[in-house]
This record gives structure tokens, sequence and C-alpha cells, in this order.
């Protein structure tokens, strides 16, 4: 049986190292965060930037989708729709099947992660090794990221080192971080050189220009793209932007938000296969616009908002709960604020209606999102969602799958005592003067919390003796 959303967040709070781990790295990256973001009026003024360019993209998006396509085409650059994660596997493997490839490198890309891509090719006989340091470690711990943008911040290095002891022949412990990178720069070196195909993501994808953006730190982008003879690039269909002029502030936002940095050490722009003349480059390039249910998002002009999202995760290095389960807690591909939001919309309610729940509502993910997604509204507004009375007819985002009946009765009666005052004052009356038989246990609002306890007097009969005490003062 799958644990929940719960059991796997008790687990984590039991877990010492993996508290530790996290807390001294997020306690970091928001160190980092704050270094960079000094001038408040500054942020301010790029939050605003950054929110209207992403909103003018969904404004626009069906058409802007449609000039990305034509300029792309007109690049080189072929492209592929995928409506769902087993299409967006199936063409990528179509397209390796075809060069008869065995060996693939793969940048960092949480989309390839969202549609499950090396499990896909690897069931087909293709080895699909991650390139970036943090996916590669998790790979060969046989897990998922824990981080959309530091996928093995939940390990120290200590525990990395014995992975590297027990994974790799020949290698010894050591915790000493240069030698640990150093052992993996010097196995990927040699799949970089062996591919046949290398997969990336894309940060940000250019209608004006048919330019696919890839941000990273390590050089493993650039050379999953320029190495290998083909070069698969897989993104949502939300991650277009309508003009160059775009990024650069879209890319402020992004590197400092994620990393505490002014500027990562790669910005790759591509936007064709290697030319006549060029020493490299591959010699085909492919775009997979995933859509895995952006497009029903989409439709709903609240939780659009959604889509705006540049995949920073600085929502997760601020969330108070974030910090102290991890993101493995979550269950899920996107975990934190943002994979609240997106995950249960992606997947349905019914699946990952709870993990709505993990979230004080405090409204830190908000107040630090570069592009300022109210993630706390749209947080609620799926938990309305889930245990709605009113379901729709094509109901596949799982609404009213939450609902229970037990709380639904509760909610109706307090709505009928709270219409009639008469029924009002009896019921409070009543209440007060049977506190003594109120229950101790309220499921799990008092696992953590006392019960409440009715005072003595309803309000009304203490404002009437605080006014008869008033009058007689009066007349004294």
């Amino acid at each position: 049986m799958t644990p929940t959303f719960r059991q796997r967040a008790t687990d984590a709070l039991a877990d010492k190292a993996l508290r530790s781990n996290f807390r001294g790295a997020m306690d970091f990256l928001r160190e980092k965060r704050a270094s960079v973001f000094t001038d408040e009026r500054e942020l301010a003024e790029l939050r605003a930037l950054g929110h209207q360019i992403r909103a003018n993209v969904l404004s626009r998006l069906p058409s802007l989708l449609e000039q990305l396509e034509a300029q792309c085409q007109k690049n080189g650059i072929q492209v592929h729709w995928a409506e769902t994660p087993n299409e967006a596997c199936e063409i990528i493997y179509q397209i390796m099947h075809r060069r008869n490839a065995k060996l693939a490198v793969k940048g960092k890309s949480m989309v390839s992660e969202e549609v499950g891509l090396n499990h896909y090719l690897e069931t087909r006989g293709i080895e699909c090794i991650e390139s970036d340091m943090g996916e590669y470690i998790v790979q060969l711990a046989e897990e998922t990221p824990s981080h959309i943008i530091m996928p093995a911040i939940h390990k120290s290095k200590e525990q990395i080192a014995r992975l590297f002891e027990e994974k790799i022949d020949g290698v010894g412990y050591t915790n000493n971080v240069d030698e640990l990178i150093g052992v993996g720069r010097t196995i990927l070196r040699d799949k970089f050189f062996k591919a046949d195909v290398g997969i990336s993501g894309v940060n940000f994808a250019v209608a004006e220009t048919g330019t696919l953006c890839l941000v990273e730190n390590e050089g493993n982008g650039r050379m999953c793209t320029t190495i290998p003879p083909v070069h698969i690039a897989i993104t949502g269909i939300e991650k277009v932007v309508e003009k160059i002029s775009d990024i650069p502030p879209l890319l402020s936002l992004l590197t400092r938000s994620a990393t505490g940095q002014r500027i990562t050490t790669y910005f790759n722009m591509i936007s064709s296969p290697r030319k006549k003349g060029e020493r490299d480059g591959p010699e085909e390039v492919h775009l997979v616009l995933l859509d895995n249910g952006r497009s029903r998002i989409y439709q709903d002009t609240h939780l659009q908002e959604t889509l705006r999202c540049i995949r920073c995760g600085a929502c997760m290095n601020h969330c108070p709960v974030y910090s102290r389960i991890g993101g493995h807690a979550y269950g899920t591909v996107y975990p934190g604020p943002i994979g609240q939001v997106v995950m249960p919309q992606i997947e349905g309610l019914e699946k990952h209606g709870e993990m709505t729940e993990g979230c004080s509502l405090n409204g830190a993910c908000g107040e630090v999102c570069p592009v300022e997604i109210p993630l706390a509204d749209l947080i609620r507004t799926l938990r309305q969602k889930k245990s709605a009375a009113a379901i729709p007819p094509d109901n596949r985002a799982g609404i009213g799958s939450h609902r229970k009946k037990t709380e639904a009765i509760a909610w109706m009666f307090w709505k009928w005592v709270h219409r009639a005052p008469a029924i009002y004052l009896m019921v409070t009356f009543a209440i007060s003067r049977l506190r003594l038989l109120m229950p101790r246990s309220f499921g799990a609002w008092t696992r953590y919390h006392s019960a409440p306890k009715p005072a003595p007097q309803t309000l009304h009969e203490l404002m009437r003796h605080r006014k008869q005490a008033t009058s007689k003062e009066d007349q004294l």
C-alpha cells in the first residue's frame, strides 16, 4: 500500500539526519537569495516586470506556441506535440529508435522526470545517464529528486561518499567534495562522447526567434546539446516567451531566486542544428512540447496563474513545511508549494488532494515568488475544490473527491444554527452549560493542539452582564 502524504511527512519528521540536512541547506539558500536582492525597490520592480512578461505570455499562449513552432521549423528544429506523458516518451523513443540509439545523456530536466522518461527508455533497452551532478547522485541512489533545482539537497557529503563507494567500482570512501565531483566528472565525460543522443530541458523557448534557452552551472547542459549527433529538448507548453528581450529580466529573477547568483555559469541559446562549416553541434534538434493537463489549467482564469512559474524553487526554500519534511515526503515530481499547486491539477485532486493540507498558508512562498504567483491563494482554492459539494459532469480534476459526509453534515448544522438568531442563542447557551461534557479529542486537530473548551457564559450573556454593571455604576 502506498504511504499517504501524512505518513511520509511523519516519517520525515522523525529522521534527524534529513531534518539537519534540510535545515542547513535552506538557511544557506535563503541567505544567498537575500544577499543578491539587497535593493527592495529594484526587487519589487523586477518582480512586477516578471509578472507582466509571464502574464502577457498566458494571455496569448496559443498564438505564441504556433509562432514558436513555425520559427523553430524555419530554423531546422523539428517540433513534436505531446498531450500525455506516454506520448512524450514514445516520441522521444521513436526518434532514438530511428537512430538505433543505445545511450542517452540527459541534462537536468524536471519535465523528463514528470513523464518518467528514464524508466520508459530503460525498459526498451536504452541507457539514460543523468549528467547533472545532483541528478546523477539520486540516479545512483535509485531515488527521485527532492528539490527542483538541487536534486540531492537531502544528502550530506558523507552519505554521498558512501553511495559512491558502494555503487562505483574502484572508488574508495572520501568525503572531500572536490574529489567526489571529480569522480562524477570522470565517469560522465566518457558517457558524453559515447552518447548517441543528448536530452535536455528548456528554461525559456523564444517564439520570436525559435530559440531554446538553457540555464546551468556545470557545463553538462552544453555537453548534452553539442556533442551527441541528436539533441532532444523537452519542455512544458508554458515555458514559451514572446521576445528575446523578455529573457534578461526573467534570467535575473531565476538565477538570483534559485541559487543566489547574479548569473549562472552557462547560458545556452540553441536556434538550429549544426550548420555547414560549424565544428560542433548536433545534426538534428527536436523539441517536444508537453501538455499533460496544462491546457486544462489554462482554462481556469484563476488557477491559470500556476503556469507563470519559472521553476526557481524559491517557494520551497522559504516554506516552513518543506524545510522540515523535505521533497520526498510529498511523493510527487514537484514538491513544496509549487508542487501542491501543480500536481493536484495535473494528476487530479483525487490522487494528490491530501498534499494541499501540508501548508500553513503563511504566505512566505508568494512573497518570494519572482513572478508573484499567489501560491497560498491557489492552495486554498484547491482545498475548496477537493471538498466541493457541486461536482461538474466532466470531472477530470477530481473536484469533490475528498469531501467527507460527516464534515459536510457538521457545516450544514453550523449554517442552520447561524442563520436563525433564536436557534443560535439556544445552542450556544446549551453548549456553555454542558461544557464539561465536551470531548477531549477532535481528530487530527487535537493531535498537536489542546481541545477547545467553551466558555462558562455566552458572549451575549457577558455583554448583558457588562451592560448591567455599567448601568449600576452610572446610577451610583
